[in-house]
């Protein structure tokens, strides 16, 4: 059995990600499977403005519109 020696310093800032082998394998099979013109929506700073978006959904946060022009007259408000 191997023994390795984590720095105290990466555990603090919890940038360690430890998963099961086969739980990573899978992530790598799902990641060849993305083409790269799509993988800008996995980045992770594409994904937590996915996940604000889909909160402020969930709370409610949005508007309807009848129609397109209605819906430009609000954007220039």
């Amino acid at each position: 059995m191997a023994t390795i020696t984590i720095p105290r310093d990466l555990m603090k800032k919890g940038d360690l990600v430890i998963i099961p082998r086969k739980e990573y394998e899978e992530f790598l099979n799902l990641k060849k499977i993305i083409s790269k013109d799509q993988s800008w929506f996995w980045t992770k700073e594409w994904q937590e403005k996915e996940n604000e978006a889909d909160e402020s959904f969930r709370k409610g946060k949005y508007k309807e519109f009848k129609n397109v022009k209605d819906l430009i007259k609000d954007l220039h408000g």
